[in-house]
């Protein structure tokens, strides 16, 4: 005669075997050694361990689970028939989801019964995405004793623990496969409980951070659709609310393959979305300098002097600051989506009325207000990218889109210079600006969806309350604080509260904005070189950017075949102790001493005496300094601030761009008073002050960083 056995009476731990507890008997079932009960740890008859890293959430098995939720269409039920509301099938506490063994509700998922948390989008849907997540836990529903669901056997015998440095396969007392982190973000070890679910304080990981400040969620966060942390205390608090109230089984989140999550979308079409977002940018920056190669026409028409004529410039980049603090919390209210569009539709607006611009204050108003919409691309665009790649992908990703946020500027001025030299009116400069800026809105609408996870959960979890008429269905950004005030500190205060008390931060800013107000500054720097002295016209001029530009591309190429392929060697040799954030500094020592070089070189290659093939030849030095201190140093700042990455980046991208928008201000009378030589050399001069500067941070880094009161790194190796 069998007995039938409660499945949540777990008994002793794992490797305990009691004479007296006939589940513990068939240990073959269990696939458990078999090892002598040790004395000293009693028999837990009446205790259960939670089958995930959250804690059980007691609300949820307190109610009652005997009647189903109320369907549509359910031919099953009578039209008298009102059941009371209960609990979602697919969410009572369970990993991924599921119920607990055991319960009614667990036996209830057996049938034709729908999966509302089942992705509507892709190959796999409703019935096939709960398939896959009971196939995940090693559930078999074709059980034939009719007494729910049993827990099957993995056939991977050899593989019952699975190690990968920084994660463990294991089971409880239940025979429950569980997943969890064996080291924290320090490189300390996990606590664990005897015979219990091991106890993890890290559930949420490091929000993805974008070039220009564009956050997005990531691990857990992304999945279950919380707005991405930035802070470490903000993290503890969540963790915390997490242990304290378990999982929330109304909560809409990711099933595990659903094709909604825009990490499962095909890498084809990933990578087509990368490029767009490149090309968002490149519209961006190539407005930024495109007045160049039209200075003199716009001062025969208008009347202003050299001065104000930078200013169409200046005043554009001045824009930029703007963006991180305005777009890139409304993106995350609201979808990058929606911000996008409205972004470009301003913008293109804004192109229109320079073009048609008749005074000077219209003419700068309007480059003033186009910068500021334009910074939306330069913020949101790197957020869309950490949308859809994992860590794994990012890297590249992100490497490839840093180019064009310096590829923009090059082409700006060829275009303006051939639009000079053929005698085109220069408000065609400003028509080509909006038919591109139109081209990318048409883009957006087309070919871009909504991307940000916590914003396409919202969208899920209308659709669950509209198929099943229950309320209690909710996304967490729906639940999320959108009121500015309880978000001014971080979107305002913040950045500059890190930037003030972190001296390494602050280093690294400067050496940022310098770099980036070189940029610009070369736009006033190269007529100079190549108008004055060589004869060139505007639009020879111009061309002389590409190699500007080679030189990025040369940087990006060392960076992705060398540096981070090294990078990651040396996070696997220290693994599972987080990689050295020092190490990212390796590229930028070449990229300092390179622009130090390269200043030098072209201050003193610019005599119309020496051929003009070395002075393009330094701007592609210059360019590989540029891109390369740039590309060095931001990963650098992520690596060390993590959670507080996002306001760091903040406060250094305001930084930057004001440096950005002063140096082309004075850069004419510089070069005027102290000749292309002397010009050139100052610059050299100040970059090989700063040039040591990332050797400084490789040496005394760590013992910064443990001081450091917003860098949750303190391990000291």
């Amino acid at each position: 005669m069998s007995t039938s056995t409660n499945p949540l009476d777990l008994g002793a731990p794992i490797g305990a075997r009691s004479s007296s507890n006939p589940a513990y008997n068939n240990n073959e079932d269990l696939n458990v050694a078999s090892q002598p009960l040790d004395p000293t740890h009693p028999v837990l008859q009446h205790t259960r361990t939670a089958p995930t890293t959250f804690p059980i959430n007691s609300l949820a098995h307190e109610q009652t689970t005997s009647e189903k939720p109320p369907m549509k269409n359910d031919e099953s039920r009578s039209g008298s028939e009102s059941p009371t509301p209960t609990l979602p099938v697919a969410g009572a506490g369970g990993l991924h989801g599921q119920p607990q063994p055991g319960t009614k509700a667990f036996e209830g998922i057996q049938g034709d019964q729908k999966d509302h948390q089942a992705g509507t989008i892709g190959e796999k849907g409703d019935q096939d995405v709960g398939l896959l997540a009971r196939e995940e836990l090693g559930f078999n529903e074709k059980h034939g004793h009719g007494h729910g669901l049993h827990r099957i056997l993995s056939r991977k015998s050899h593989k019952e623990e699975e190690r990968d440095g920084f994660t463990k396969i294991e089971r409880t007392s239940t025979g429950t496969q569980v997943k969890h982190h064996t080291h924290t973000a320090s490189g300390t070890d996990t606590v664990q409980g005897v015979g219990m679910v091991p106890i993890s304080r890290q559930y949420s990981t490091p929000p993805a951070v974008s070039p220009f400040g564009g956050v997005a969620p990531t691990g857990s966060d992304a999945e279950m659709g919380l707005r991405a942390l930035r802070s470490r205390e903000e993290e503890d608090e969540r963790d915390q609310e997490r242990e304290e109230k378990g999982p929330d089984p109304w909560a809409v989140k990711f099933e595990p393959g659903e094709k909604i999550n825009p990490k499962n979308w095909g890498v084809l079409y990933r990578w087509g979305l990368t490029g767009i977002a490149g090309l968002l940018v490149l519209n961006s920056t190539f407005a930024s300098s495109s007045p160049s190669g039209i200075v003199q026409d716009m001062e025969e028409y208008f009347g202003f002097s050299q001065e104000v004529a930078v200013l169409t410039i200046s005043l554009f980049v001045a824009g930029y600051c703007i963006g991180p603090i305005l777009w890139g919390p409304l993106s995350e209210s609201y979808g990058r989506r929606p911000i996008f569009i409205l972004s470009f539709i301003v913008y293109t607006g804004m192109q229109v009325g320079c073009a048609l611009s008749k005074n000077t204050a219209s003419i700068l108003i309007f480059r003033l207000l186009g910068g500021i919409f334009a910074s939306a691309p330069l913020t949101n665009s790197g957020a869309m990218i950490a949308d859809i790649w994992d860590t794994d992908h990012r890297g590249q990703a992100m490497s490839l889109f840093a180019l064009a946020p310096f590829a923009g500027p090059s082409v700006g001025p060829i275009v303006a210079g051939a639009i000079q030299v053929t005698g085109t009116s220069w408000r065609w400069v400003y028509w080509i600006l909006t038919i591109f800026a139109g081209v990318c809105l048409a883009v957006i609408v087309v070919f871009v969806p909504e991307t940000y996870a916590p914003k396409i959960l919202v969208h899920k979890a209308k659709r669950l309350r509209k198929d099943t008429q229950e309320e209690r269905w909710y996304a967490p950004l729906e639940k999320a604080d959108n009121r500015w005030k309880s978000r001014l500190y971080d979107i305002l205060a913040k950045p500059f509260v890190i930037l003030a008390l972190e001296p390494m931060l602050l280093a690294v800013t400067m050496y940022m904005s310098f770099v980036y107000g070189v940029v610009y500054l070369l736009f006033e720097a190269y007529p100079f070189v190549f108008v004055i002295n060589h004869g060139f016209n505007n639009l020879q001029n111009g061309l002389c950017f590409l190699g500007f530009f080679t030189g990025g591309v040369i940087c990006v190429i060392l960076f992705m075949t060398v540096i981070e392929p090294r990078f990651q060697r040396h996070a696997a040799k220290v693994a599972p102790l987080p990689p050295r954030p020092e190490k990212r500094l390796e590229l930028c020592v070449i990229s300092g001493w390179s622009l130090v070089i390269a200043m030098f070189w072209f201050g003193w290659t610019s005599y119309s005496s020496i051929h003009w093939i070395s002075p393009v030849i330094a701007g592609g030095l210059i360019g590989i300094g540029t891109l390369g201190m740039f590309v060095s140093l931001f990963n650098y700042i992520v690596d060390v601030y993590l959670w507080s990455a996002a306001s760091a980046l903040a406060g250094a991208t305001i930084v930057r761009s004001l440096f950005g928008a002063a140096f082309p201000l004075f850069a004419t009378q510089m070069y005027e008073k102290l000749g292309t030589q002397w010009a050139s050399s100052l610059l050299g001069f100040l970059a090989l002050l700063l040039a040591p500067i990332p050797i400084v941070l490789m040496i005394f880094g760590p013992k910064l960083r443990a001081r450091s009161k917003f860098s949750p790194n303190k391990t000291v190796h």
